[in-house]
């Protein structure tokens, strides 16, 4: 078993390990800045699209597309580990247009728009000129088993009518989000009820979408945006379908499989992030007559933050390899352990880090305190841990179930 990286893999890492430190770590504060000066929480930073035709010119541009006539046609395997280094800051990503909820929305108009949407959506999300959301989740209905969603539908001649609310729509109060994808029913009597949900385009502009407000995560009002957003007799024509009517289910389901697995290594990276940060703070503050370093205790956190960060990202590398070698199905528990695993190793090492911190771990200074809220969320995202979990052991007990 050969656990090095290619010599593929290697040459990508050392150009977005270069890219990060030239560019990316220089202006982590700036980029804040700019948004705070603006007076809008939203505000699409300068730093941004500065970084971004940088990133282009440098080839560093849609790596997370393995389909090379989109993207830059890397395996997850030799992505996965490129998505690590970019997770180390919260918005490097989108520099190289590999930030969710885009990423998701840019593989399924991939593999099941039509050539029109295709053109029409999919052409400006890879040129980063626009950006998307993804409306699955809604508050009135326990929306981690999907099959509960209600916002409807409906066809009505060459058109479809929809009525609902979602929240927690990430993006969707970015000034250039102008695409959303809805999930909803458009057979809800369907008695398979994995059939009875249909995915649509909808135009942030189109008369009835209303973002409503945005909801803060823990107290922090995050420049991505989560919103609660409205539909209202929302007409849009029949063309906007994505597939046919009774595949949105199939469809979200291809759209989380590779997902889960940046969201994974972003939690991987930013867990690392959070290690170097406490090793740094730790070898050059004293207490008691010596450094912070010297304590037996911190000694332990850095230990255990090291191992538990070096299980998850072996797990996460695991998970994509079979993804490239045998296919999403064969993979799905290996995505839903790390996508338990992934989340719970970020909140344990960045908890370590802000108590070796102290208080300067929970203010605004250092990224910390905004990892920890960030982590908490990932518990939940594309599906919670419970879920994952379930899913885990059914696939485990079937193999010891016998027959009467």
């Amino acid at each position: 078993m050969d656990f090095a990286f290619s010599p593929e893999t290697d040459a990508w890492r050392a150009r977005i390990s270069a890219f990060m430190d030239a560019h990316i770590f220089p202006n982590e504060r700036l980029f804040f800045e700019q948004i705070a000066a603006s007076g809008d929480p939203f505000h699409h930073a300068e730093i941004l699209d500065d970084l971004k035709a940088r990133a282009r010119a440098e080839g560093l541009w849609n790596l997370f597309l393995p389909d090379s006539a989109y993207g830059a046609g890397l395996s997850n395997l030799t992505y996965a580990p490129l998505a690590e280094l970019m997770g180390r800051v919260v918005w490097a990503s989108e520099v190289f247009n590999c930030n969710a909820p885009d990423t998701g929305n840019m593989e399924i108009l991939a593999q099941f728009g039509t050539p029109e949407q295709r053109a029409r959506w999919l052409r400006p999300l890879l040129d980063g000129a626009i950006r998307s959301s993804f409306a699955m989740t809604e508050p009135d209905v326990a929306s981690s088993d999907a099959t509960n969603i209600q916002l409807t539908i409906q066809r009505e001649g060459d058109e479809y009518v929809l009525n609902g609310r979602k929240w927690w729509i990430t993006g969707a109060m970015r000034p250039r989000c102008e695409i959303f994808i809805v999930m909803g029913k458009t057979a809800p009597d369907s008695p398979d009820r994995h059939r009875q949900q249909s995915m649509i385009l909808v135009p942030r502009a189109t008369p009835g979408v209303t973002v409503v407000r945005n909801l803060p995560v823990f107290g922090y009002v995050e420049y991505e945006s989560h919103c609660e957003v409205r539909f209202e007799n929302v007409r849009v024509p029949a063309s906007n379908l994505l597939g046919g009517e009774g595949d949105g289910f199939a469809i979200a389901q291809a759209r989380l499989g590779p997902g889960r697995i940046h969201h994974c290594m972003r939690a991987v990276g930013m867990a690392q992030r959070a290690l170097d940060l406490m090793c740094q703070r730790v070898t050059s503050r004293v207490a008691f007559g010596k450094p912070l370093a010297a304590q037996g205790v911190i000694q332990e956190w850095i230990a255990e933050s090291a191992y538990e960060i070096e299980q998850a990202r072996l797990l996460t590398l695991k998970a994509a390899w079979l993804i490239d070698t045998h296919g999403k199905k064969a993979a799905q528990n290996e995505i839903a352990m790390i996508k338990v695993v992934a989340p719970r190793v970020l909140l344990r090492v960045v908890d370590r880090a802000i108590q070796a911190f102290g208080g300067a771990g929970v203010g605004d200074d250092f990224p910390l305190a905004a990892m920890y809220a960030g982590g908490r969320t990932l518990r939940l995202a594309d599906g919670p841990d419970e879920v994952h979990l379930r899913a885990i052991a059914r696939a485990l007990l079937r193999r010891y179930a016998t027959s009467d």
